[in-house]
């Protein structure tokens, strides 16, 4: 399997280094968002019902059945004191939505419910209506609905069969929205800003030349490595036409800064730009690899009208023996990992040896541990 991903991996490395290429030009609205045009978390707590005795356990989730008796008492119906509820077909939830900018009242928004109790499963649940209120605690929109749950279950004579977890599920389109969130899109009237989605000084000088340059005069001022202030029109109409030119105006990035990213739960390794290092000495274990790189000189016959290509050529000589420390300077990181991964180097080693060229200072990216 990590053959497999290391394979993969150096076929996308060899496209990405393959042409050195400048960076193609990309829409403003991929690289940058305006200033207030944002989305918001939700969350409300609420119950599910009609669960095939997979619900809350209420002695161990007692907030279950106190919350079952207050809904019941707002729709008149009344517990007697102390009575001990013994609901297997209820469960308490959380329920999680996110409510995108310009959404106005009666647009549907999907929502995630999440069991909080001990219910087994809540397949073939009823969500009761919820409100979901934001980080104010204002009320924004009510949620209620049949669950779609993704995973399986099944028992027999005490053995069970689980597919995916069943304690979560969705609802499309199961909250309506009930109040919309006012947006800030400047702070002056005329005045936009821009945020880069990634600060970079060149990204946004260069950004801030093609905006003027798109309008014939001085439009755009950078702030920072991040921000860009906007001169806009103050009626509403103009405003959103000058916002969706802005949006469509093609600008080249600055060229990424090469990264390693490596995942620490599956062993994947993923490089983006290309990852060279500086000189070092590796050894790990009795895991060795030397690489070298020799020029070559293409020399065409006489007469024959072709040119002299200079090129290179690289060895990799793979040992398994007692480790030893062998320099590497300017190769580039993909062949080192390629050679190790052919050694059957765990991805625990993988992980260890780049950490270690890191620190050292010897390779030229920066380095993700997710």
């Amino acid at each position: 399997m990590l053959r497999a991903i290391i394979t993969l991996l150096f076929i996308a490395s060899t496209a990405l280094s393959a042409g050195l290429a400048p960076a193609h030009a990309e829409r403003i609205k991929d690289l940058a968002d305006f200033a207030g045009v944002r989305s918001n978390s939700l969350v409300g707590y609420g119950l599910v019902v009609g669960l095939d005795g997979s619900g809350d356990q209420t002695m161990q989730a007692p907030f279950t059945g106190q919350s079952m008796t207050n809904m019941l008492a707002q729709l008149g119906v009344t517990i007697p004191p102390g009575t001990n509820m013994q609901l297997r077909n209820v469960a308490a939830v959380m329920v999680t939505a996110t409510l995108p900018a310009f959404a106005r009242p009666g647009q549907e928004l999907d929502v995630v419910v999440s069991s909080m109790g001990n219910a087994r499963s809540l397949r073939g649940g009823t969500l009761l209506m919820t409100p979901l209120k934001g980080a104010d605690g204002q009320v924004y929109a009510l949620a209620q609905g049949n669950l779609l749950i993704n995973g399986a279950s099944a028992e027999s004579q005490g053995s069970s069969a689980v597919i995916n977890q069943q304690a979560g599920g969705r609802i499309s389109g199961g909250a309506t929205v009930e109040r919309s969130v006012a947006l800030d899109l400047g702070r002056t009237a005329g005045i936009l800003q821009l945020n880069l989605k990634e600060a970079d000084f060149t990204t946004a000088l260069n950004m801030v030349n093609r905006i003027n340059n798109e309008f014939g005069y001085a439009v755009a001022q950078p702030l920072d490595g991040g921000s860009i202030q906007l001169q806009s029109p103050t009626d509403t109409g103009e405003r959103v036409r000058f916002m969706a030119r802005i949006e469509n105006i093609d600008v080249t990035p600055a060229a990424a800064s090469p990264r390693v990213v490596l995942n620490s739960r599956t062993g994947s390794i993923v490089l983006s730009g290309p990852v060279t290092l500086r000189q070092a000495a590796v050894a790990h274990g009795n895991l060795s690899v030397t690489i070298d790189r020799r020029p070559f000189v293409s020399q065409p016959p006489a007469l024959s009208g072709g040119d002299t290509v200079v090129g290179e050529t690289t060895d990799i000589n793979i040992t398994q023996e007692k480790g030893s420390l062998q320099m590497v300077e300017g190769v580039e990181l993909m062949e080192v990992v390629q050679a190790l991964n052919s050694l059957g180097a765990t991805p625990s080693d993988l992980m260890a040896i780049l950490q270690a060229l890191q620190a050292s200072g010897a390779l030229r990216a920066e380095l993700e541990i997710i």
